[in-house]
């Protein structure tokens, strides 16, 4: 009986579980985890008082801000002259481009940025999100291009700046990627000759830097055409571009491939499925999930190295920098800033593709639970 009545008792309350959401609790999580976070926590906002105070005077309450080269010159770098930027903002984003036609790099560049954000939603992702790319590159081209309807025509040598960058990323990272994935599955293949191929073309690209690349298109590319055949130097920083990238994606695939388990293909084969319809339905959708943080490092990557085409004088937004302040003597000394202004977009872009990329792994995530 009395068993029975110390079963029947009632437990006592226990304490509610700590709350996971909300800032308090963010913060308790990602700053204040334990004594060792905590430390480097407190190191860090002690850093940030003791300069952040010299930065807003430096960047913001001393700075000149109006393209006034007396008031700059004046400051002799006790504070920042930002007014460099609003004197050569033009020339910085969009290089030789002729200055009157700004307009038209500047139409085809919101064109490109617009289509880039409505292709990282995921309900865009159908068969007419490729037609619409090209679609995108044809009127880019047309525009920038020119020679018709009234616009004056543009040769390629003077295209550069910003739009230049977002044309070579986007451009040589998209032909980079599907050839990434043969490049991966004939590292794997079974016939003798095509994974000696892979492994060649993968050792030696990664065995160069990207500058040897780009001088080898610009400079030996054309030895190997019909005499009075040229390509245009456009046209060859893009394949030197995409096959750099390629090279570099298809390891990070690769990766992937081989963390799939063999129970995988088994289950293709047992299917009956074709070898490109496992790879296709099966097999690729896995791996290219694992590795996403890998490609996206090399999207960025890519990115950023596209700054590297001016030893073939295309004046992209890093060159198109230097052939700002180069040319003139008054504004030459403030380089900082400007380096800082591009340096900016460089950052917006990495960050945005970093968190986009982390946001596509918690979705993935979560679809396949």
């Amino acid at each position: 009986m009395a068993a029975a009545n110390a079963m029947r008792s009632l437990i006592a309350a226990r304490p509610a579980p700590p709350r996971t959401a909300g800032s308090l609790s963010w913060l308790r999580r990602n700053l204040f985890a334990d004594w060792k976070n905590t430390l480097a926590t407190l190191l860090v906002v002690a850093v940030l008082v003791d300069w952040l105070p010299f930065v807003i005077e430096w960047g913001i309450v001393d700075a000149v801000l109006r393209p006034d080269n007396a008031a700059c010159r004046a400051l002799e770098h006790a504070a920042a002259c930002w007014g460099v930027i609003a004197e050569k903002y033009r020339l910085i984003l969009f290089g030789r481009f002729p200055f009157a036609e700004q307009w038209r790099p500047l139409v085809g560049m919101v064109m490109m940025v617009g289509l880039l954000a409505v292709s990282c939603l995921p309900r865009m992702w159908n068969r007419w999100l490729p037609v619409a790319w090209v679609v995108l590159f044809t009127c880019f081209f047309v525009l920038m291009r020119g020679g018709f309807a009234g616009l004056s025509f543009v040769e390629t040598a003077q295209w550069g700046g910003l739009p230049l960058t977002l044309l070579l990323s986007t451009l040589g990272l998209g032909a980079a990627f599907p050839l990434s994935i043969l490049i991966a599955l004939g590292r794997r293949s079974h016939l003798p000759a095509v994974r000696a191929f892979c492994i060649g073309y993968v050792e030696l690209i990664r065995g160069i830097p990207l500058i040897s690349v780009l001088f080898m298109a610009s400079f030996m590319f054309p030895l190997f055409m019909p005499p009075g055949k040229t390509p245009d130097v456009l046209l060859r920083v893009f394949v030197g571009i995409t096959l750099f990238a390629a090279a570099y994606l298809a390891e990070a695939i690769r990766g992937g491939l081989q963390a799939i388990p063999k129970g995988q293909f088994e289950a293709a084969d047992s299917l009956g499925l074709t070898y490109w319809q496992a790879q296709r339905k099966v097999v690729l959708p896995q791996a290219l999930r694992m590795v996403i943080p890998s490609i996206m490092n090399s999207f960025i990557s890519t990115f950023k190295d596209t700054s590297l085409v001016t030893i073939v004088s295309l004046y992209d937004l890093t060159g198109s920098l230097g052939l700002a302040l180069n040319g003139d003597a008054n504004w030459r000394q403030f380089y900082f800033e400007g380096y800082l202004f591009i340096g900016l977009i460089y950052w917006i872009g990495c960050f945005s593709m970093s968190r986009y990329s982390q946001w596509i792994e918690r979705r993935l995530a979560a679809d396949a639970v």
